[in-house]
């Protein structure tokens, strides 16, 4: 006999420890064998009985989810019987209905012409299981395997019996906002706050079809109601709760759990400040994201803030300038040529309107200059720029649900210096969300170091990361400051408040055929257009500058030029942000 069917201390120990026991036995017995019949007697191996291999290799291959392997363990005449796909179908099915998340199985025992196979089954509705399964043996020899029958694909289960589920679902749970004012709760996910509560909250309904497996494997039922958007899908899974119900083999319950209600979720949202961001984005297509810098606590988002990644034009220039200043690549002292345009592969990239600008850093800062900055990104160079935008979070999986991704393309994906200068300019093909742009502004009011967005009060558990040196975020707090008090983002400007910010308007129209698009403003070689419906508005911010407290960007889809029509949204929603923290 094996070791592990001679002790029944032994019975419960996991089927894959077996043969290591049985080796270490053997030892001493070959040793036994060898005084007993001489030197040079080798004992013979032990016969295992009928079948006894091809259930260890079952069992085993059952913990593990390996059902072609447990399909290999049955007799001939019953491969001929079950198909691979027939029986993989059964155990998958029975796995969803109870819930399995581990399935764990003891030394079998033999019982006549069939072995008992101790399963425990641990389940994520209904606990931990616990039974046997009767796995008759046919065949003889080598050709010894299992007699398999449905029965054998759960513990309990008789003869004629299947498994079914009757699932009772909790109430969902209620999400606040972060003074504990109900922004969804009940059945009909109401809230005292009305349609304010309503576009941050989203919506639930029927289950999408990218996500039926994932909640398949948590119990959820086709038919039950799920967060689609918002606070809804962010904190899904803790609103929908545990579900409960019965399981049952046949007509009979052989387990049962009463369904588990989640626990009220207390978001980030702070009401006040998201009414301010709804009021000021005033029906625009546009977004607007608000944050707290060094938690990354979202205290406001208003219409595509998440959800529509766009050009995020000269408000880009923040991640130029800090890539090149922690690459060495230009110095705080610099001075640039007052000039109109840069060219670039032989093609001129002018400045907003034609303006002429440069002089210092700070001050082509302040001023947006595309004819300094386009030049600096490609000095700066496609891998170390691409390097300092994923610092601040670019081509990174988005820390919320359903948040659209911001990216910039791959370093050899970038193409000529024109493009690598529109890209560093913000155009080209790069891409952000306004709250993407509210974290890059957090970043540098937080010193540098980058909080990942979260919706939860206390925001995310993970660490900061450093997206550029304390030292650099230093220098452009003392820029953005200078773009409010005297650059293009005056419309900002708050009296007794310190803002830091940068204007950005991007082009939408598609140069592809002939040129990359080009920057801020307007299209290489071209007048600035009289009708302005082409062009993003965009405008970043944080304040108080000196002790940071709010980061704010507004995005405004087709609505001219950042510094006339994003800055001063900015500056209603700032305000009452600062005076409702």
């Amino acid at each position: 006999m094996y070791a592990s069917l001679r002790s029944a201390t032994e019975s419960t120990a996991p089927s894959h420890r077996r043969r290591r026991r049985l080796v270490h036995r053997a030892a001493p017995l070959a040793a036994l064998a060898a005084l007993a019949f001489g030197a040079g007697t080798i004992a013979g191996a032990r016969v295992p009985e009928p079948g006894e291999r091809s259930v260890e290799r079952f069992a085993e291959a059952w913990e593990i989810g390996d059902y072609l392997t447990m399909h290999r363990a049955l007799s001939p005449t019953a491969r001929s019987r079950t198909s691979a796909r027939r029986l993989t179908r059964t155990y998958r099915r029975n796995a969803a209905l109870a819930t399995i998340r581990q399935v764990d199985t003891a030394a079998p025992t033999r019982d006549g012409d069939a072995w008992r196979l101790p399963v425990t089954v641990k389940t994520r509705i209904f606990g931990t299981l616990r039974g046997t399964v009767r796995l008759p043996i046919s065949g003889d020899g080598e050709r010894a395997g299992l007699d398999w029958t449905t029965t054998t694909a759960f513990p309990g289960l008789r003869a004629g019996e299947s498994l079914t589920r009757r699932t009772e679902l909790p109430a969902r749970a209620a999400i606040l906002a972060r003074d504990g004012t109900p922004l969804a709760e009940g059945t009909g996910r109401f809230s005292r706050l009305g349609p304010l509560a309503a576009e941050i909250a989203g919506r639930t309904g029927p289950i999408p079809a990218d996500r039926e497996a994932r909640y398949a494997r948590r119990g959820i039922p086709p038919g039950a109601s799920v967060g689609l958007s918002g606070l809804e899908r962010e904190f899904d899974e803790r609103l929908l709760g545990t579900p409960g119900g019965a399981l049952m083999a046949g007509k009979r319950v052989i387990a049962s759990s009463p369904p588990r209600p989640g626990t009220p979720v207390r978001s980030s949202i702070d009401p006040g400040i998201q009414r301010a961001a709804v009021t000021a984005l005033a029906g625009r297509f546009g977004g607007v994201a608000v944050l707290q810098p060094r938690t990354g606590e979202v205290l406001a988002l208003a219409g595509i803030a998440y959800s529509a990644p766009q050009p995020p034009g000269s408000t880009f220039k923040i991640i130029t300038l800090a890539g090149a200043l922690d690459a060495g690549v230009v110095s705080r002292s610099a001075t640039f040529p007052a000039q109109s345009a840069a060219t670039l592969e032989g093609v001129e990239l002018e400045n907003a309107n034609g303006e002429v600008c440069g002089g210092s850093l700070a001050a082509s800062f302040a001023e947006s200059c595309n004819s300094v900055f386009a030049p600096l990104g490609v000095k700066l160079g496609a891998d170390r720029l691409v390097e300092a935008a994923e610092r601040f979070g670019f081509n990174e999986k988005p820390s919320l649900q359903g948040a659209g991704l911001s990216t910039i393309p791959a370093p050899e994906e970038i193409g000529d210096d024109l493009a690598l200068g529109s890209t560093a300019i913000g155009q080209g093909k790069v891409l952000a969300t306004p709250l993407a742009m509210a974290s890059v502004a957090g970043a540098i009011a937080a010193n540098g170091r980058r909080a990942r967005p979260s919706l939860e009060r206390g925001g995310s558990d993970r660490r900061p990361a450093p997206a550029t040196s304390p030292q650099t975020a230093r220098t452009l707090n003392r820029y953005m400051r200078r773009v409010v008090e005297e650059g293009t983002g005056t419309a900002a400007d708050i009296d007794g408040v310190q803002v830091a910010g940068k204007t950005g308007t991007a082009e939408l129209r598609d140069t592809t055929a002939s040129e990359p698009a080009t920057g801020a403003d307007v299209l290489p070689g071209e007048e600035p257009a009289e009708d302005i419906s082409d062009t993003d508005a965009w405008f970043v911010a944080f304040a108080p500058a000196r002790r940071p407290r709010i980061a704010v960007a507004v995005l405004l889809v087709g609505q001219g030029a950042g510094g006339d029509t994003a800055a001063p949204t900015a500056k209603a929603v700032l305000l009452n942000a600062l005076k409702a923290r």
